[in-house]
């Protein structure tokens, strides 16, 4: 029996015009659909913050700073410390922010078969919409929380759900996933913080941005070519019964000719995976997860309880400053290595987290004893955290999706995924103690 999903390649591309034609759209649906699925996520992190901030001192404006995960209050009378450290570490924003992801990780790779790609497509542009509307118009604390929860759950959803959809696609199409996840950090904090300078409030600029979940939506129903094996309305139970039975009626035509060959099903195994299928190919994983974790624990454990802390003082920077272009460069970083896969392939991912532990122990050794001179050779660093954790995830899909069998490779794409968003929480429980530890100093 033909198998019921043709994995990393699309029938119509071809190498004459139509095809080609086909790759670009692919290509730029699935740059878009990277873009998208993370925007939301990365403009929460400031729009959350500007609006709690309005909600909370009733006595000064919004901040129109546009940092990542949280602007500084320079100069605070109230803490003693060496560091200018805020009250609450960064670590418990970004905790706020990864924990719906990692559930949504963990436990969506075995139910999420049964919810057909169109139908999960339309779910996280409706999440993503929704979080913009729950903060925009927020009156209370939790109304802003909820809605970065909101932002949180699309992006989750979505990073496991468009990462299997690749396996329906050539394989080049993850390129260019990658390279749209990496441009959504920079292109969000540039277009937030460029909406705020120019004098709109926070409120009006998350209404703009609900302009992303309908790009997100145009993108999967209008700009990709689909492959007849994409289950998109329909689930992959019903999909594989209409296979067996359209097979099973074949084999009865044929019954008066010839005996009918029956090693074909018994070799290519079809229908759902079960749920020991499952756990058997999430144990294969762990030689490709387990790098993953350990880069993006070590790299956020550099944001989210190292970088506040990395404060030079009397330079042309403020501290606020300092941080931003932090997170700018980082985010400058990951936008390159994301789409460096055309160029530059790793296979060996696991020297990548060895070189961004090392990084990571440098910078906390910086942090205690102060000894880096000058803010240039931070930025450096910073730099190349982002170079590391994008090489990290594009070439960790890239070669589980090569590696990994047929049969295994959609659900693997998904189940994979756990990696960074498990190595991102253990790290946002590392840097609270620690921040707590060098704001005691």
């Amino acid at each position: 029996m033909e198998q019921p999903a043709s994995v990393n390649s699309d029938p119509l591309q071809r190498l004459d015009g139509t095809g080609r034609c086909v790759q670009i759209r692919n290509w730029i649906g699935f740059w878009l659909l990277g873009l998208c699925n993370n925007f939301a996520y990365v403009v929460m992190l400031s729009a959350a913050h500007d609006i709690l901030e309005k909600q909370e001192s009733r006595n000064e404006t919004a901040s129109t700073s546009a940092s990542l995960h949280v602007d500084f209050q320079v100069g605070n009378s109230s803490n003693s410390s060496i560091y200018d450290c805020n009250p609450v570490s960064t670590a418990a924003v970004l905790l706020a922010d990864i924990l719906p992801t990692l559930f949504i990780k963990v436990f969506a790779p075995f139910v999420i078969h049964k919810m057909p790609y169109g139908v999960r497509v339309l779910f996280c542009a409706i999440m993503a919409a929704t979080s913009f509307l729950l903060v925009s118009f927020s009156s209370a604390v939790w109304m802003s929380i909820l809605g970065v929860m909101f932002a949180s759950i699309s992006s989750g959803l979505g990073e496991l759900s468009f990462l299997s959809l690749t396996v329906f696609f050539s394989r080049s199409v993850l390129e260019g996933w990658g390279s749209g996840t990496g441009a959504a950090g920079l292109i969000g904090a540039f277009l937030y913080s460029g909406l705020i300078q120019a004098g709109l409030s926070p409120r009006i600029t998350l209404l703009i941005m609900l302009v992303v979940p309908i790009i997100m939506f145009i993108s999967y129903f209008f700009l990709l070519v689909y492959p007849p094996s994409l289950p998109q309305w329909r689930t992959k139970e019903t999909e594989y019964a209409a296979l067996v039975s359209e097979d099973r009626q074949q084999l009865l035509d044929s019954s008066d000719d010839e005996e009918p060959e029956s090693s074909t099903t018994e070799d290519q195994p079809t229908g759902p995976l079960s749920f020991r299928e499952r756990l058997s190919v999430i144990i294969g994983l762990w030689r490709f997860v387990l790098p993953l974790g350990v880069v993006y624990l070590t790299e956020y454990f550099i944001n989210q309880g190292l970088m506040e802390l990395l404060f030079f003082h009397n330079i042309f920077l403020t501290h606020a400053a300092q941080y931003r272009w932090y997170q700018t460069l980082y985010q400058l970083g990951v936008l390159v290595s994301r789409s460096s896969l055309r160029c530059v392939k790793i296979r060996k991912v696991w020297i990548l987290s060895v070189l961004q532990m090392l990084n990571a122990v440098f910078l906390l050794l910086a942090v205690r004893y102060l000894f880096l001179p000058t803010v240039w050779l931070v930025f450096a660093f910073i730099l190349y955290e982002g170079l590391l954790g994008g090489a990290a995830y594009v070439n960790t899909f890239h070669f589980i999706s090569k590696e990994t069998e047929d049969r295994h490779r959609e659900f693997s794409m998904a189940a994979a995924s756990v990696g960074d968003s498990l190595g991102i929480t253990v790290a946002g429980l590392i840097s609270l103690p620690v921040h707590t530890y060098f704001c005691s100093l």
